[in-house]
């Protein structure tokens, strides 16, 4: 089976102590990291939950709406049902680009250097 991550080193890494994963915790590159992932995917999955229980409820108390037909035999409700899927997957998408762009690089450098102990 073909892989692009290479076989486990054989050579253990060196584990910091405990200190200097409390110092790495409070340093300001840490905290930047924090504050994208959060300022990035709370939002997003508040937005999202909200849209989904407008769905759930739109189902639930506006049948008259969800009913109505736009063409042929699709109607409101199939439409935003569709829409859920589709807003999924672009939101992993999204989060996917995201991440490669700023967060992977910035928890990069934070690893090489507490695993280099640079």
């Amino acid at each position: 089976m073909a892989t692009e991550t290479p076989p486990p080193s054989k050579t253990p890494t060196r584990l910091p102590a405990t200190e200097a994963f409390v110092a790495e915790q409070e340093s300001a590159e840490f905290g930047e990291l924090r504050r994208s992932y959060r300022s990035f995917a709370f939002p997003l999955t508040v937005g999202f939950i909200a849209w989904y229980l407008l769905y759930v409820l739109l189902s639930n108390y506006a049948g008259d709406f969800m009913g109505t037909k736009l063409f042929g035999n699709v109607n409101v409700a199939l439409v935003l049902g569709l829409a859920q899927f589709l807003t999924t997957f672009l939101i992993a998408w999204w989060y996917a680009r995201h991440a490669a762009a700023e967060l992977d690089p910035k928890a990069e450098a934070i690893k090489s250097r507490m695993e280099g102990g640079a």
